[in-house]
């Protein structure tokens, strides 16, 4: 269900988001409503071009709306500083990307810890974090690896693992399982409901991928830029 405003973590208000190129105005988003309680799970589908990862990138602050209010966790991205909003960044966020985007040159260890080292955590607190971050994926005996030695599937629960090592407040993931055979992507998909089910994380999964979607709690497409069904029930759940 769809949380009240008053109430939610994820508020976007009326937002659009055009972008320009020379004297040419592309439109992308139009007149986007939507809220995220706490502790929600919600999927967003839509084709390619749907604008998908731009409302993606607003609520996660990498972007600023045209028009209209991205509030989250009580901050409006809007009109926050470049500055307030890199910091608001490293303590409510947790990105996953299709990519992994992992440093080739560090090891697990070294790529989980990378965000924290913009934290006021001490060493020795950088190191719990670390290593809980990599138990809850599954990998505490992977700390030394470099990424060329893990699989696909063990890459991406290294990224998990750098995004919950902040104990980030929302978790934005884009495409996580779109790199992935189906049996990697399962698992991933599985420890991303342990992450929402067990450790209350509140998860925006931007997919194409329906059995993905599946997963989530809420599902909302996007079509051209405009949201539809927006209290869609998962794929397979009942109503």
């Amino acid at each position: 269900m769809a949380a009240n405003q008053s109430d939610a973590l994820v508020v976007v208000n009326n937002v659009t988001k055009e972008f320009r190129r020379d004297s040419f105005v592309i439109p992308v988003l139009l007149g986007i409503n939507l809220q995220l309680a706490r502790q929600d799970y919600l999927a967003l589908m839509g084709p390619s071009g749907s604008g998908k990862s731009t409302l993606l990138n607003l609520i996660a602050g990498l972007d600023r709306p045209t028009s209209g209010e991205v509030i989250v966790c009580g901050t409006n991205l809007g009109v926050s500083s470049e500055s307030k909003l890199a910091r608001w960044r490293s303590q409510h966020i947790g990105f996953i990307f299709q990519l992994y985007n992992l440093i080739p040159v560090l090891t697990a260890y070294e790529n989980v810890e990378l965000p924290l080292t913009l934290t006021r955590l001490t060493r020795r607190q950088r190191d719990e974090h670390v290593r809980a971050a990599l138990e809850v994926v599954g990998l505490s005996d992977r700390l030394d690896h470099y990424p060329r030695q893990l699989s696909g599937g063990q890459e991406q629960r290294v990224s998990i693992a750098r995004a919950i090592a902040t104990d980030p407040t929302l978790i934005v993931a884009d495409e996580p399982t779109g790199d992935l055979d189906a049996k990697s992507g399962g698992e991933i998909l599985e420890l991303m409901r342990r992450l929402n089910e067990e450790f209350h994380k509140t998860i925006i999964m931007v997919t194409h991928d329906p059995n993905a979607a599946s997963r989530a709690k809420r599902i909302v497409h996007l079509e051209k830029g405009v949201l539809v069904n927006t209290n869609a029930t998962p794929v397979g759940a009942t109503a």
